[in-house]
């Protein structure tokens, strides 16, 4: 006589499950088509684990930006929908860390985007290694990541001024992960902006990344309303938007 056993799945297994479900539905859906108005077009590009994407990457940035007068501002957590939308826009601002967003669709479209010389704003996750894809982690963001720190307080450094840093303070305090980044030779260079200053541990916190086509802006912090909600991150983004946008 066969017997009903109960299922029960841990927590690593509910998230392992959930991300295969959130993949799967990114990777067959699209949303309908976005209608954009003037002014600087901006595709927020977010989702996966750990984060409140919706509350601060979606919500509180789309505010910030709207605030600065860039009101042309879609979001989405869909991999389809950003392929879709990519060619109408003028800059991509992605913090995706979920595995298997990066399609085939998507891929091309990213690329097509910065081929196109378009603008290009690595968001937190965005700068972190996420896909095995040597491409984005070389010509992007000029390198990869060997770890990083959990949250804490800190102080950040301008190291150099350029628009993307202009009105930010030259020293401000925050709170937020420390990635530790590894440059790649093979890259095409960049332009270390705003250093941390963790305990005498110096790391890259916003940078250039020199790419032949497209401007492309780096920034590590936004790990949560510690850094969305601090002035200087809301300025350091509304520049590296407007920047990245070639204005």
């Amino acid at each position: 006589m066969m017997t009903r056993k109960k299922l029960c799945l841990t927590p690593l297994a509910l998230l392992a499950l959930f991300a295969f479900v959130a993949t799967a539905f990114s990777q067959t859906h699209a949303e309908p088509p976005f209608e954009w108005g003037p002014g600087i077009k901006v595709l927020i590009v977010s989702g996966g684990g750990w984060h409140e994407w919706d509350r601060f990457f979606n919500k509180v940035d789309t505010a910030t930006l709207n605030a600065a007068g860039i009101t042309s501002v879609h979001y989405t957590q869909l991999s389809n929908t950003a392929a879709m939308e990519l060619p109408k826009v003028d800059v991509i601002v992605s913090s995706v860390n979920m595995p298997g967003f990066d399609t085939p669709a998507f891929r091309k479209a990213l690329f097509d985007h910065v081929n196109a010389g378009k603008g290009v704003v690595l968001l937190h996750s965005g700068a972190w290694h996420n896909w095995g894809w040597p491409e984005y982690d070389r010509d992007l963001v000029g390198g990869t990541y060997s770890s990083h720190d959990g949250e804490g307080s800190f102080q950040e450094h301008v190291v150099k001024h350029h628009p993307v840093t202009e009105g930010v303070s030259d020293t401000f305090s925050i709170i937020d992960e420390t990635y530790h980044t590894v440059a790649d030779p093979a890259g095409p260079g960049v332009d270390v902006l705003v250093e941390a200053d963790r305990g005498g541990a110096k790391r890259a916190s916003v940078w250039i990344t020199h790419n032949p086509k497209a401007r492309i802006v780096c920034i590590a912090l936004g790990h949560d309303a510690n850094s969305h909600n601090n002035p200087d991150f809301k300025k350091l983004l509304c520049n590296a938007v407007t920047w990245a946008a070639g204005k």
